[in-house]
C-alpha cells in the first residue's frame, strides 16, 4: 500500500486532496501548520501531523513520524493579492518563504529516501496565473513561476533515478480560502490610486464563466502521482486547461 504526504491540508485544495487519495485506498499523511480536529475522516490510513514548511526542524520531525513516502504533494502556500508598488518586502520575502523555499525544503528532504529506493513522484502545485498575466498578483505569481523553473529542471536531474516530478496548476476557485490566508498581509496594498483598476478586477472575478473546483485539482494531483509518462504540466479547472490550450 502505497503512502502519500501532502502539505497544507487544513483546508481547500490539500483537504480535497488528503480525502481523494484516502478514498482510492492510500496511506495518507495530512499536514498542517496547526492540525484541526473533525476535517478529515478518523481512519488507520491517515494520520494528521504537525508541519510549517519554512522550519527545518518542522520538517524533519514531520518526515520523521510519517516513515518512508511514495508521493510527495508540496500544495502548502501562502495567497496574496494587492498592487506591487505597495507590497513591503517584508511581505515578497514571506510569500516566497512558503510558496518556493518551502517547496524546496520538502523536496530536498524526501529526497535521499526515494533516490535510495529509486521509486517515488513529486508532485507540485503552483497555479494558472503562471499561464496567463494576471493583475494585482505579481508577487504570487512570481512565486508559482519559480516552481515551475524548478520543477521543469528537477524533473530532469531525477530521471536517472527513476524519479517523477509533476506540475499541477489549478484555476481561480472562488471557494478556497486563497484571499483569507492572505488577508492580514493584504492591509495597505490597494492604495487610493489603484482602487479604480482594483474595483474592475474585484468586478469580473465575481462572475467567472468558468471555475475550478477543489476537487478538480484533487483529481489532478490524483492523476499526476500515478501517471508514469513524461506529461509535466496537469491543469486542474475548466479555466486553466482553456489556458493551456491557449497557451
Amino acid at each position: 500500500m502505497k503512502t502519500v504526504l501532502i502539505t497544507g491540508c487544513s483546508s481547500g485544495y490539500g483537504l480535497e486532496t488528503a480525502r481523494q487519495f484516502h478514498a482510492q485506498g492510500w496511506n495518507v499523511v495530512a499536514t498542517m501548520r496547526t492540525p484541526r480536529e473533525g476535517v478529515l475522516p478518523s481512519s488507520d490510513r491517515l494520520r494528521v501531523v504537525p508541519l510549517d514548511v519554512t522550519k527545518p526542524e518542522s520538517i524533519a520531525a514531520a518526515l520523521e513520524a510519517s516513515g518512508p513516502i511514495d508521493v510527495l504533494v508540496n500544495n502548502a502556500g501562502i495567497g496574496l493579492m494587492g498592487a506591487f508598488e505597495a507590497t513591503p518586502m517584508a511581505t515578497v520575502r514571506e510569500v516566497f518563504e512558503t510558496n518556493v523555499f518551502g517547496v524546496m525544503a520538502m523536496t530536498q528532504a524526501v529526497l535521499p529516501q526515494l533516490r535510495a529506493r529509486k521509486s517515488g513522484v513529486i508532485v507540485n502545485v503552483t497555479s494558472s496565473a503562471t499561464l496567463a498575466p494576471m493583475p494585482l498578483v505579481a508577487v504570487y505569481t512570481a512565486s508559482k513561476v519559480a516552481i515551475e523553473g524548478f520543477t521543469e529542471s528537477l524533473a530532469f536531474e531525477l530521471e536517472d533515478f527513476h524519479l517523477r516530478v509533476k506540475l499541477v496548476e489549478p484555476g481561480y476557485c472562488p471557494s478556497t480560502r486563497f484571499t483569507s490566508n492572505g488577508t492580514p498581509r493584504m492591509e495597505g496594498l490597494f492604495p487610493e490610486a489603484y482602487a479604480p483598476f482594483a474595483q474592475r478586477i474585484f468586478a469580473s472575478l465575481g462572475q467567472p464563466s468558468a471555475v475550478t473546483r477543489e476537487s478538480d485539482v484533487a483529481e489532478a494531483i490524483w492523476r499526476a502521482a500515478n501517471d508514469t509518462s513524461k506529461t509535466l504540466r496537469f491543469p486542474a479547472g475548466p479555466d486553466a486547461v482553456a489556458l493551456a490550450r491557449s497557451a
